[in-house]
């Protein structure tokens, strides 16, 4: 069973499904935008994917500027917090395999989750 946490309108996003199901996957696709997140479930999604809050913080855009989470000296506290009232400020696309789990970003790195790659990898 794989899951990706993914948005619909990211491409990098788009790519890595499209190449879960190349490899024949049916992966459960959740969409964390509109879902949301507990902070227990991003620390396991970090804690696994081997990040800290700050690796996974999306930094583009408006909002992380605004928020002042690029600071130094913000803490993992304060982005949770930022991440689990705004979802969109956490960096996507993550994927949970029975191979770990990864941030794959860029696309390419969902490859080392699966068991038979497919037979290219496809942009989206």
């Amino acid at each position: 069973m794989i899951t990706i946490f993914h948005n619909p309108n990211c491409g990098t996003s788009r790519s890595v499904l499209a190449t879960l199901r190349a490899a024949g996957e049916t992966p459960t696709v959740v969409d964390y935008v509109k879902a949301g997140w507990t902070p227990s479930q991003l620390e396991s999604l970090f804690r696994a994917a081997g990040l800290t809050p700050r690796q996974a913080l999306r930094a583009k855009g408006d909002l992380v500027e605004d928020l002042g989470l690029l600071n130094d000296g913000v803490g993992d506290a304060k982005i949770l917090d930022a991440m689990v009232a705004h979802p969109i400020l956490v960096e996507r696309p993550f994927v949970v395999a029975p191979k770990g789990t990864a941030l794959c970003r860029p696309a390419d790195k969902v490859l080392a989750l699966l068991d038979r790659p497919p037979p290219a990898v496809v942009k989206a």
